[in-house]
């Protein structure tokens, strides 16, 4: 009895501060210096028409490295912890998929890697980037191996393209430093035209190699919960 008042009270002074919270907050009404600053910055300097894209890829381009450093460790402790031979335990002991989702696949299939496609190549442009369509890909993967369980995903193929697009990464930041401003700075490559395909510079290119490693980095970790 005691317990239960004790959890009534702390759900009642928890829903008291949240109806706080919720009851005092008002949207902006203006810009602060710093979103106006990054408004005006992202479309002048770098020619990207997506705002969050060209913050993401560019100007945080260390934290955005940081971000994809910890899902490689993540991948490599899966790896690491569920390993072994990945084709082993996928005999007739895995269960059928329904016939709703073995025939769906076949159809959505397509359509997801290409919806994964177009949001890793037009980040620059609309809302996406690399880290949204590589999730996406995955998601397409999770589905392949849902549909079909006894596919094997190629593991060498997964780590060596990971890897790959990995250090292109890091050298177009190097490239950044050497031949533009700093780390990751798009302008090692033309601006282009405002709002067309090839623009923003360097940016399109870093959020394909982004999109290509952590579509690969999470498709391992669906394939080793698998295994």
């Amino acid at each position: 009895m005691t317990k239960r008042v004790f959890s009534l009270l702390a759900i009642l002074v928890f829903a008291f501060i949240f109806a706080g919270v919720a009851g005092g907050y008002s949207e902006r009404q203006t810009l602060s210096p710093l979103a106006r600053h990054y408004l005006t910055a992202v479309p002048q300097d770098l020619g990207g028409a997506n705002v969050v894209t060209g913050i993401l890829i560019t100007f945080r381009g260390f934290d955005t490295l940081g971000e994809v450093a910890v899902l490689f460790m993540v991948a490599a402790s899966v790896g690491i912890l569920l390993g072994g031979s990945p084709a082993q335990d996928r005999t007739n002991e895995a269960p059928r998929p329904s016939e709703l989702v073995e025939n769906g696949a076949k159809i959505i299939l397509p359509l997801i890697f290409l919806f994964g496609a177009y949001v890793i190549m037009n980040g620059h442009l609309s809302a996406g980037g690399g880290f949204q369509g590589g999730a996406v890909v995955a998601s397409g993967v999770m589905l392949l191996v849902l549909a079909r369980p006894d596919t094997g995903l190629h593991q060498g193929f997964l780590s060596v393209t990971e890897s790959l697009a990995g250090v292109i990464y890091v050298v177009l930041g190097i490239c950044g430093l050497w031949f533009a401003g700093g780390f990751l700075d798009s302008h090692i490559l033309p601006k282009g035209e405002f709002g067309s395909l090839a623009s923003a510079g360097a940016i399109p290119v870093i959020s394909a190699l982004l999109g290509i490693k952590v579509g690969a980095e999470l498709s391992v970790v669906i394939d080793r919960f698998r295994s």
